[in-house]
């Protein structure tokens, strides 16, 4: 006999989920053996991180700082706290296209209140087990939401690249093309020049060693050429040579509400692209899979905690934790190593990280963002169905032209309905022969002409009732139908009422409708919605098909007998 739950038992479960959100000893199994390498593939992605943290802090308008600022935070709560071994947290291209309207909108002080209610969405979703939630997102979605943040980044960059102050405007490509006509006459050649710099050498990297950060390469060669031409090109300026120290800025708690729906978006964006690069990680080493309920507190805590350092909300970052992995982490050590270098940046270099060109961050950005682009995959999805390729098309143009929430809500109804319309369409609803040996040629014409049976295969929903019900309607000219349910896999409280309809309108043209072997969670469920009411006896559901063409037999021979009176035995 099951015990009954009491709210002690619900507590206990409670707080027993609870702590397995929690840093514990086994977090570090095997470092004694793996420290070494967990150091190296540390100091590694914190030189690839560098100059992609204090690109993503000046694109959003909040300034260099808050992009390293970010990349220590985050990477280290993120990384203690995280429900990944490898994963790498910090500023990333997805996350700067949701905050620069809000920066734009409310001002810098914002993103702090943003980033922390978007923290406490993301921790709740962690606490209440929404991890796994967000494995159900459609892949055309997320392709197509990776493909329009691209197209973002990469647009955002231009006024940069150009050489041309940012035009007025908060339309991505308006304010990229308003940048683009400006540079005809004031272009900075220089700040092009330094562009191609960074692309070449971004391209070239790879094809020397692929142990080479190509972005820091780049911008080191892009630097140094800067100063030794004497170039007058615009740079990041001074940087702090401490770390920051918390503070949290003056609010009324009664302006919170007009943040929500920023944080909102923060906070799904945040659990999607975190949830995605954890996965993309597992299938890269051998390690320990990452828990998706974790992740969520981690990143959450994270998202709480940078802000109020002076940095914005993160993400787990899918190029960072790929180059984690790559270089041999096995531990969480490797992402607090990653801080720990990026602080010594702070430290002892931040007058040499004031002289890197903007111009040259701007490319880094412009090739990161290609390389976010899966270009294989999108062709697969193109050439998969038709249905998929709309998504992907969708999700994208909408990333592009509104904004990332409602992208992905298109995106998902879009598929959802695509989706329902391919179920619906593999519903079959066609005659069936009667199998049943016949003794004289008159039972013969009776079964042919009086007596028909249907069939229905595969899901009966509210996507296929429609067609269900067109095509019962055309039924005539015979005495009694046998539905044959046997095979009906999925029947929602819509296909259940379109057959209680079809039974009412069939029973008023004197048609008796004899239902055959429903699987006995669809018999509860007709019987709920009152489709059984509706047949002219309730013993009228047969479990083997002879009795229902005995019943039907009967039927066929006297049209004009009281049904009831035919009745068989009910299904047990």
């Amino acid at each position: 006999m099951t015990e009954p739950t009491t709210p002690l038992s619900t507590s206990s479960s409670f707080w027993g989920g609870l702590q397995a959100l929690l840093p514990s000893t086994k977090d570090y199994k095997g470092l004694s053996r793996s420290w070494r390498g967990d150091i190296v593939a540390g100091l590694t992605v914190g030189v690839v991180a560098l100059p992609l943290a204090l690109a993503f802090g000046i694109t959003t308008g909040l300034g260099a700082t808050a992009g390293l600022t970010t990349a220590i935070v985050a990477g280290l709560v993120a990384g203690i706290l995280g429900g990944s071994n490898v994963q790498v947290s910090g500023p990333t291209g997805a996350m700067t296209v949701v905050l620069v309207p809000v920066v734009a909108r409310y001002g810098t002080e914002a993103v702090v209140i943003v980033g922390v209610i978007a923290g406490l969405f993301v921790v709740a979703a962690g606490i209440f087990r929404l991890g796994r939630a967000l494995a159900y997102m459609p892949w055309p979605v997320i392709e197509g939401f990776t493909l329009g943040i691209a197209v973002i980044i990469f647009l955002q960059q231009v006024p940069a690249a150009l050489g041309v102050p940012k035009p007025e405007g908060e339309n991505t490509a308006v304010v990229a093309a308003g940048a683009v006509g400006d540079a005809f006459g004031n272009g900075s050649l220089q700040a092009m020049a330094m562009v191609a710099i960074v692309v070449v050498a971004m391209l070239a990297a790879p094809r020397i060693h692929r142990s080479l950060p190509s972005s820091l390469l780049a911008v080191v060669i892009a630097t140094v050429v800067a100063i030794a031409a004497g170039w007058d090109v615009a740079t990041i300026g001074a940087l702090p040579s401490s770390l920051p120290t918390p503070s949290v800025p003056s609010f009324e708690f009664g302006d919170l509400s007009r943040y929500v729906g920023a944080a909102f978006a923060v906070a799904l964006l945040a659990a999607i692209e975190s949830l995605m690069s954890a996965k993309v990680a597992d299938g890269m080493t051998d390690v320990e899979r990452h828990n998706p309920d974790r992740e969520l507190f981690g990143q959450g805590m994270a998202n709480i905690v940078a802000p109020l350092f002076g940095g914005m909300p993160a993400t787990g970052a899918i190029a960072r934790t790929a180059v984690n992995v790559r270089a041999g982490a096995r531990t969480r050590v490797a992402a607090i190593a990653h801080s720990f270098t990026l602080i010594l940046v702070v430290l002892f270099a931040s007058s040499l990280v004031a002289e890197i060109p903007l111009a040259a961050l701007a490319g880094v950005l412009m090739v990161t963002a290609v390389r976010m682009v899966e270009f294989h995959n999108i062709v697969s999805i193109a050439r998969s169905t038709r249905s998929d390729a709309v998504v992907l098309a969708l999700t994208a143009v909408a990333t592009v032209a509104f904004d990332l929430i409602l992208a992905v809500e298109i995106g998902v109804v879009v598929a959802a309905f695509l989706a329902l319309r391919s179920v619906a369409r593999t519903t079959t609803f066609a005659p069936t022969p009667i199998d049943r040996e016949v003794d004289t040629e008159e039972e013969r014409q009776l079964l042919s002409e009086h007596i028909v049976a249907y069939r229905i295969d595969g899901a009966l929903f509210f996507g296929a009732t429609q067609r269900f019900l067109n095509d019962l309607a055309r039924v005539s000219d015979v005495r009694v139908i046998i539905l044959r349910l046997p095979d009906l896999q999925v029947l929602d409280a819509t296909g259940a009422q379109a057959i209680g309809e079809m039974v009412e309108d069939l029973e008023r043209r004197r048609i008796t409708v004899l239902l055959k072997g429903p699987r006995p969670e669809h018999q509860r469920l007709l019987q709920s919605v009152g489709a059984l009411g509706q047949l002219a006896s309730e013993h009228h559901v047969f479990a083997r098909l002879d009795d229902a063409i005995a019943h039907a037999r009967l039927h066929a021979l006297d049209a004009d007998r009281d049904p009831a009176l035919c009745a068989a035995e009910p299904v047990s």
